[in-house]
């Protein structure tokens, strides 16, 4: 039997990138993928239509996470998609992966990227727990994607390392508070990953391979290489870790 037969996943972000590659993981240990997503609709049934052809389950929907009112229409919308499939509006694993980057160094920052990255990357993560307490059954999983760049000074994005080291200390919190359900909090901390949130930086090959050298291993990670982590940390195996954020960055800058 497949390790996440009869389970719902929630994968927020999962129209491409790490998103998409954690969502197809985890559709193909056998859970029903909600596949959320702001902005990229065609993307998203992109995702669900790889899952499908893959022989799994999966379904899109929409939510922009930087708007007021994200957490109500988040919820909205995942219920009428699970509500659709004769499921839910239980679920068992919510992963934390949508972010926005793209803040620049101090002299660069305005206010309005400040919120806005803080919106998307803090806040709504924090209030989908909260909103999701009473669906999430208990033994469930909560994983959330740090940034490796949360241990080394990176000033080229200054406000985007401040929203991820928010997330390495909001996961050790929740997973304390939610230990008493037999419910685990983790999160993983990606390197370079060759996804569109990067694409500016490795317009050349001399741009990838410089990149690519921040890992001992000397490339690019992939999405795969973060989603089968992700797929362990939400499986039975990983039923003794919590509380955890997990390098997944080939060695970045050892």
């Amino acid at each position: 039997m497949s390790a996440l037969a009869g389970k719902t996943a929630i994968v927020t972000g999962a129209s491409r990138g790490i998103g998409r590659g954690i969502a197809e993981r985890l559709a193909g240990d056998g859970a029903l993928v909600a596949v959320h997503y702001g902005h990229s609709e065609a993307a998203a049934h992109e995702t669900v239509r790889a899952v499908e052809e893959a022989g799994g389950r999966a379904f899109a929907f929409h939510a922009d996470l930087e708007k007021p009112d994200a957490v109500d229409t988040f919820y909205a919308a995942l219920d009428a998609g699970l509500a659709e499939r004769g499921a839910g509006p239980e679920f068992d694993i919510l992963v934390n992966n949508a972010a926005a980057s793209g803040s620049g160094r101090i002299h660069e920052l305005t206010a309005e990227v400040f919120d806005r990255l803080f919106a998307i990357n803090v806040k709504a993560p924090l209030f989908l727990v909260q909103r999701g307490l009473d669906r999430l059954r208990d033994g469930g999983r909560i994983v959330n994607v740090s940034s490796a760049a949360t241990k080394r000074a990176f000033p080229e994005s200054v406000t985007y390392v401040m929203t991820k080291g928010a997330v390495d200390t909001m996961t050790p919190a929740l997973a304390k508070e939610l230990a008493p359900r037999g419910i685990t909090v983790n999160s993983v901390a990606p390197g370079y990953v060759a996804t569109d949130m990067n694409a500016h930086r490795r317009t050349t090959p001399e741009e990838s391979a410089a990149l690519a050298a921040h890992s001992v291993l000397n490339r690019l990670g992939t999405p795969a290489d973060v989603a089968d982590v992700v797929g362990f940390l939400v499986s039975d195996d990983a039923r003794w870790i919590t509380g955890q954020c997990v390098d997944v960055s080939g060695g970045y800058k050892l």
